[in-house]
């Protein structure tokens, strides 16, 4: 299989940029993506994974894409990739493609994991993922100096999804055994279920911080059970991922 390639130019007139400048805020994922996505996910990142022969790939950098919004989320791959096909934050995140730009199967996102796997830099997108969540601003600027971790006012909802979506993918990659081990330790009432945004007064700091705090508690505790554990890798990555958000 070889490397594909995006396209250049979109047709102005079904392009998501259009639709999506002025609606889309420019320091949410979606904007940052939009205007970092070539940089942070150059071809020639990718070109290890590929060969000079054969059928041409998706291009790597819209999976890439799609892979970031993925795990911000907390999507599997099905319904990643179906929101991929819908949603016109998504196109616009990968460099402002057009509406009716092709989506593709869910097996795309498997093979890429297996290549990535196979490679001398397994971790080369995940990397990616904790730069991209600094540079939108969704992790906080400080913490509180006492026992709870507690971000300041610039908390916006996209923090909550952020920290919400890594608890979420540590559960889903931990086994029976230890997925009861850590919910166990959940004192929000949060069941983590969902990608869903809890309903509170978003413009009331107050509310806000309650909620963060109560979630990173959470995801301390979480990390506590984790810490010292012996577990496999999917299970290391999801931990260090929610480690580096609460951090």
């Amino acid at each position: 299989m070889t490397l594909g390639r995006v396209p250049s130019q979109g047709d102005l007139l079904r392009s998501t940029v259009e639709f999506c400048a002025g609606r889309v805020g420019e320091d949410s994922i979606y904007g940052v993506l939009h205007r970092e996505c070539g940089r942070l996910f150059p071809d020639e990142m990718f070109a290890d994974l590929f060969t000079d022969v054969g059928r041409r790939s998706v291009p790597p950098m819209i999976v890439a894409v799609v892979m970031v919004l993925q795990r911000i989320e907390g999507l599997s791959d099905r319904e990643a990739v179906e929101r991929f096909a819908f949603d016109a934050r998504w196109k616009y995140a990968a460099g402002g493609l057009d509406f009716d730009y092709p989506g593709f199967v869910h097996t795309v996102l498997v093979d890429m994991r297996a290549r990535l796997a196979r490679s001398d830099r397994p971790d080369r997108i995940f990397g990616v993922v904790l730069e991209v969540a600094w540079r939108a601003g969704l992790v906080g600027r400080r913490r509180v100096l006492d026992s709870t971790p507690l971000y300041d006012a610039v908390a916006t909802m996209d923090t909550i999804t952020l920290v919400r979506s890594a608890i979420r993918g540590l559960l889903t990659a931990a086994g029976a055994e230890l997925t009861a081990a850590l919910r166990a330790q959940i004192s929000s009432g949060d069941d983590y279920a969902g990608a869903a945004k809890p309903v509170i007064d978003w413009d009331e700091e107050t509310a806000r911080e309650q909620l963060i705090d109560s979630r990173s508690r959470d995801a301390m505790a979480m990390l506590a059970v984790v810490d010292g554990r012996e577990v496999d890798a999917a299970v290391g990555k999801a931990a260090q991922l929610l480690a580096t958000v609460v951090g």
